[in-house]
């Protein structure tokens, strides 16, 4: 499955972005999808993931009760709205799908989010 990140960009501290991130198949409803970050020099790290049927999520710390993941199987489309931004939230942003949370097999290409202070 192929998947495209789209809505990144710049935005300052406090304000807020939507990320979506379309898959080129149909099966999508089938996969859990995830979000994961890689800022500049550190490794990637786990974001927020949602199951198939979108009833069931988990968070980072970092990031729980400012970003929220969401999907819309009619769509092929996973959304992270994230909202409270901190210059530390800076980073490439990547979707990923897998059979179950936890194992994700198939990568976007990422989209960049700067946070300015």
């Amino acid at each position: 499955v192929q998947l495209v990140e789209s809505g990144g960009g710049l935005v300052q501290a406090g304000g807020s972005l939507r990320l979506s991130c379309t898959a080129s198949e149909r099966t999508f409803s089938s996969y859990a999808m995830g979000w994961f970050r890689q800022a500049p020099g550190k490794e990637r790290e786990f974001v927020a993931d949602i199951n198939w049927r979108g009833d069931n999520t988990n968070y980072a710390d970092s990031v729980k009760g400012r970003f929220t993941i969401s999907r819309d199987n009619a769509k092929n489309t996973l959304y992270l709205q994230m909202n409270g931004l901190k210059p530390e939230d800076r980073a490439v942003y990547y979707c990923a799908a897998g059979i179950y949370t936890g194992k994700f097999d198939y990568w976007g290409q990422g989209t960049q989010v700067t946070v300015s202070s």
